[in-house]
């Protein structure tokens, strides 16, 4: 009996030594995120104190929180309406784009394939930090320069690549065999495609939208050339116009990143179980 006692305590310890490890290394990566909340409710003074204090010594000041969306030189609302809508247009276009393309390279053959995958890779190494400088021309040319829709397609172009990367090796992992079956039924290939094959790959579907979705939301070289305009530039932009030559409103920096990350904590919430059957999918056959 004591034996088994014994069985029983080692893989208990083991349990609570790996929930002690966990907390540990959650509360390391949750470190820069509640300093950022408590220095949002600080004042400036409190920010710049030397020494520092942790705390905010003079109340909270919830106030930061209704200034910083006045301030004259950053309309705040009007940028997080960009963001917003740059994001969810440009992941909506890679989605449309990439889902076919995905699927067309994953069950057909065509001369080329392999070099057109080898490109969809090589176009990851180019960041539009890179070549702002031509996008920034090329959005002239159109005459689109300044707007939304220069940034939608950029953010789609740059993003399509590893999109259609990903749902490829779901689509791959699909088994031909149940598009011949549903064809044999009498469905049309853009049938097979949308009511047999889109419910089987939908992890893989979820993992592209939510990535494509984060960096659109993140992204900043591009936005900072192509949008000139205060009220058209997202928010990754108008924090920068928080940090001056001489101070930086620390406090608004802080609220202004909160409000940023709050909707992408909402949907990783959201599509956390679909997410991380995406990731996992394969690694098991």
């Amino acid at each position: 009996m004591a034996f088994l006692d014994t069985e029983d305590r080692a893989p208990r310890k083991t349990v609570i030594g790996r929930m002690i490890i966990g907390l540990v290394v959650g509360l390391v990566f949750m470190i820069p995120y509640i300093t950022m909340m408590i220095g949002s409710l600080k004042t400036q003074a409190e920010i710049l104190q030397i020494p520092p204090n942790y705390l905010p010594q003079d109340g909270a000041q919830w106030s930061n929180y209704v200034s910083m969306w006045d301030t004259p030189e950053t309309p705040v609302p009007y940028n997080l309406v960009s963001t917003i809508v740059i994001s969810v247009c440009a992941t909506l276009l890679v989605l449309l784009v990439a889902t076919p393309a995905a699927y067309f390279t994953a069950r057909f053959k065509f001369p080329g394939k392999l070099a057109f995958m080898f490109l969809v890779i090589v176009t990851q190494m180019l960041q539009p930090a890179v070549l702002t400088a031509g996008l920034f021309k090329q959005m002239l040319a159109w005459n689109i320069n300044d707007t939304w829709l220069a940034m939608i397609l950029i953010n789609a172009a740059f993003n399509l690549a590893f999109a259609v990367w990903i749902m490829h090796s779901f689509f791959a992992g699909v088994p031909k065999s149940i598009d011949e079956a549903a064809q044999i039924d009498g469905a049309g290939k853009w049938r097979v495609l949308f009511k047999i094959n889109l419910p089987l790959v939908w992890p893989g579907i979820v993992t592209a939208v939510i990535f494509t979705f984060v960096s659109c939301w993140n992204e900043f070289a591009a936005s900072l050339v192509i949008l000139s305009t205060a009220e058209n530039q997202p928010l990754s932009v108008a924090l920068t116009k928080f940090v001056g030559q001489y101070a930086t409103a620390w406090q608004y920096v802080f609220g202004v990143s909160i409000v940023a990350i709050v909707p992408v904590i909402i949907l990783f919430a959201m599509i956390e179980k679909r997410l991380i059957g995406g990731l996992s999918a394969g690694a098991v056959k």
